[in-house]
């Protein structure tokens, strides 16, 4: 981690390393870091496709559904534009299990 946060003070807008730093923060417990770091990543670039997951999936463990909903919506949306099927199928079984109408996926 402490690589990591050399790294970004040299390049605090690198997506990768901030994506890094974020899932080290989650596997550290620091849920609140993590989902302020993924959603600094959305900022910088909002086609980094694997935030979105991340993201809703903080939200929901704050007990924040309809916010976590909108941003699986918002990553589906992405993932369907880009023909990524994993990402699709991911964000699909989020929102389903969330009782969320999917729609059509393609």
């Amino acid at each position: 981690m402490e690589l990591i946060e050399e790294m970004l003070e040299k390049n605090p807008e690198d997506t990768y390393l901030n994506f890094a730093a974020a899932l080290e923060y989650k596997k550290q417990g620091s849920l609140k870091k993590a989902l302020a770091t993924f959603r600094k990543i959305i900022k910088l670039d909002p086609n980094y496709l694997p935030t979105y997951y991340q993201v809703g999936s903080l939200l929901e463990s704050f007990d924040r559904v309809d916010e976590a909903i909108t941003v699986y919506r918002k990553g589906l949306e992405l993932a369907q534009e880009r023909k990524d099927v994993t990402a699709v199928g991911e964000l699909s079984e989020a929102l389903l299990i969330l009782d969320e109408d999917i729609g059509q996926p393609w």
